[in-house]
């Protein structure tokens, strides 16, 4: 176990390429606009299943009378 710690800790500090802080701030602003675009998708989703069930509704209630 104390060998498995030490090797992880040698890759971490040895091994491992980190990210500068300009590619972070760019990934972040990547991960940002991709998640804005996904939750609009959402929501137009969303709203039109909202509709399209409001109309079934509609309908099926002017059936039943």
């Amino acid at each position: 176990m104390i060998k498995y710690f030490k090797e992880s800790y040698n890759e971490l500090v040895n091994k491992v390429t980190w990210p500068t802080f300009p590619q972070l701030q760019s990934s972040t602003v990547v991960v940002m606009v991709a998640t804005v675009i996904f939750a609009i998708i959402v929501l137009i989703m969303d709203l039109s299943f909202e509709n399209l069930m409001a109309v079934i509704y509609k309908t099926l209630a002017g059936l039943g009378r």
